[in-house]
């Protein structure tokens, strides 16, 4: 059971949520981490709504590989209409047609439906409502971004005054910045959303799939693609902010930013099934924040533009998700120091080095640009941090921030050898074999069998799985292989995995971290587990919405979904895993 139950149009420049009843109650303009305009997801009052009188059923679902999402309304006469929702996003005169639009059809399928539909627009968080102006065939609205405007074919009288109407014909709405629209509403809804299932439909058929769980994987491709901001090749860690990771946790954290290691994940998942245009994107983000750093701390968020500073604040005229506030704006993340960044940065950008199908090929000079990422893991591998989980006030010499360290002057050593750097190679390489013989002398507890989450530690924390993943030590190891079953003993609740069960700044966690579980499933398939692993991924694949969705949570006891949605650190563990344990194309036919 999941409030969650939100379907996902966007584009690449913004993203919409949409509920079962064809309510948008979340859109951000003009971008991914703009200010919400629509923001009913968090108890405001601002919505696109389409109200069908004696409604008695409402179906959700996307059309077959693609982000365009049907709503079937039907009420107790038989009469059925399809509200149809996406955001353009084609090829266009040679460039990514994606502007911060959506289009919204109404679609008769049957009978004469009665509706009646509103439209509430907020602005400044909630603050005030956005007084609708009136065109002849459009609404439009005043933001501090410079407006937005709704141009429709239906009556607008009807509209404003919230009068329900029987709608005898079809309908569409273009929902983007407050410019006329040029041509015929009816028609460019239709062209665009025939190019744009054209685009999807194309780009899904490009993906290298595997055989097994071939939907569930396609769906998670397609939602990490709307989580990419395409103008600068930042990732968004999911599109929502506040909601929070069970009920009355003040754990509500604004997740529209791009931390350079969900980027990682997220990159490297759409690598595995071939969509490299996400990976040459991000590179130029990287080279950015590398060139900024100067070869000294490097946050471990930024805006999606590349802002450095995400003052965090509450949006104080928002009650919040079903009023489980604070609402958060801004994060505060990006004052933390976390280590883990620098191996991240050098995992991300390590397949460009080697990947000949990329259009931009890398070279010694990005190498030579990477070096100081490289040395300042050196320096930092064995000092304290906020680590993985971002800790506001406790800081430890975390293990998965030390393996991150070593993993960014192994790909060095490993990327040097590839150009030919005979020395840097050795250089990169001696690097690494010191922090890792740091970290084996240090994190791994012989009592408890297990790499333990701090230097000196007693405690478990489910991130250190990740060490046989980016190859630290074989799976086959004896002290990951304890590792493992520690974790399976001790952070396992039926077919969830936490992150840990120690106190944090807010407590006890009381909800699994869902990619935590995929990376245990993996970790189980690792080390030979194979049954259990696929019943497990089976398990959490039933735990996603109607659309294939997951958040970032989920609370063991309901099986209900919680956090930020939808979180792509989730739909990268849908991938990761099937990638890990589907059978090969070579082995069915």
């Amino acid at each position: 059971m999941s409030h969650l139950n939100l379907g996902i149009i966007g584009n690449s420049t913004i993203a919409a949520l949409i509920d079962t009843d064809a309510k948008i109650n979340w859109l951000c303009l003009p971008k991914l981490d703009g200010e919400p305009i629509f923001d009913a997801l968090l108890g405001g009052k601002g919505g696109f709504s389409v109200w069908m009188e004696d409604r008695v059923s409402t179906e959700q679902s996307y059309e077959h590989n693609t982000a365009v999402l049907r709503t079937r309304l039907t009420d107790k006469d038989g009469a059925i209409l399809d509200v149809i929702d996406f955001a353009p996003y084609f090829p266009k005169r040679g460039r990514s047609f994606r502007p911060a639009s959506f289009v919204r059809q109404l679609q008769v399928v049957n009978g004469s439906p009665r509706v009646k539909l509103e439209i509430n627009a907020q602005g400044n968080w909630g603050e005030n409502t956005l007084v609708p102006k009136r065109g002849v065939n459009h609404i439009s609205f005043q933001t501090q971004d410079g407006g937005f405007r709704v141009t429709t074919s239906a009556p607008v009288s009807y509209i404003l005054s919230n009068t329900s109407f029987v709608l005898d014909r079809d309908v569409a709405f273009i929902c983007g910045p407050d410019e006329t629209v040029s041509d015929n509403v009816d028609f460019l809804a239709r062209d665009w959303r025939e190019r744009t299932v054209d685009y999807w439909r194309r780009w899904t058929r490009n993906l290298a799939v595997p055989p097994d769980w071939q939907a569930a994987v396609i769906r998670a491709a397609i939602t990490l693609k709307l989580c990419v901001y395409e103008e600068t090749g930042g990732v968004v860690a999911a599109l929502t902010t506040s909601i929070p990771e069970h009920a009355g946790s003040e754990r509500n954290w604004d997740y529209r930013f791009c931390w350079i290691r969900d980027a990682y994940f997220s990159v490297t998942a759409l690598n595995r099934l071939a969509s490299m245009e996400t990976l040459e994107h991000y590179m130029r983000f990287l080279r950015s924040v590398v060139a900024q750093a100067k070869g000294g701390h490097i946050q471990p968020v930024y805006g999606i533009g590349l802002e450095t500073a995400l003052t965090e604040d509450f949006a104080e005229h928002l009650p919040g998700y079903r009023g489980y506030g604070p609402v958060r704006r801004g994060n505060q993340a990006a004052e933390h120091i976390q280590h883990d960044v620098y191996g991240q940065i050098v995992l991300a950008a390590s397949q460009a080095f080697l990947d000949e199908r990329l259009l931009s090929q890398v070279g010694i000079a990005e190498f030579e640009q990477l070096e100081p990422v490289g040395e300042r893991a050196f320096a930092m591998h064995d000092t304290p941090d906020a680590g993985i989980w971002e800790f506001r006030t406790l800081a430890y010499v975390h293990t998965s921030s030390a393996i991150m360290c070593w993993a960014a002057c192994d790909r060095l050593s490993k990327i040097a050898s590839y150009l030919g750097l005979e020395k840097k190679t050795t250089y990169w390489a001696e690097r690494a074999e010191i922090i890792k013989r740091h970290i084996l002398d240090n994190a791994y507890n012989a009592d408890m069998n297990a790499f333990t989450a701090s230097y000196g530690g007693d405690t478990l924390d489910a991130s250190v799985l990740l060490m046989a993943e980016i190859g630290f030590l074989p799976a086959s190891d004896p002290r990951y292989v304890g590792t493992v079953e520690a974790i399976d003993r001790d952070l396992r609740e039926g077919n969830h995995i936490y992150r840990y069960k120690t106190a944090d700044d807010f407590g006890k966690p009381q909800t699994a971290f869902t990619a935590c579980t995929f990376w245990h499933i993996d970790a189980l398939y690792r080390i030979g587990r194979e049954d259990d692993a696929r019943a497990m991924f089976e398990a959490i694949l039933a735990q996603r919405n109607h659309l294939g969705l997951l958040s970032e949570d989920v609370d063991p006891k309901t099986d209900e979904l919680w956090g930020n949605y939808p979180q792509t650190y989730s739909m990268v563990g849908i991938i990761n895993s099937a990638n890990l344990m589907s059978r090969k194309w070579t082995d069915i036919v």
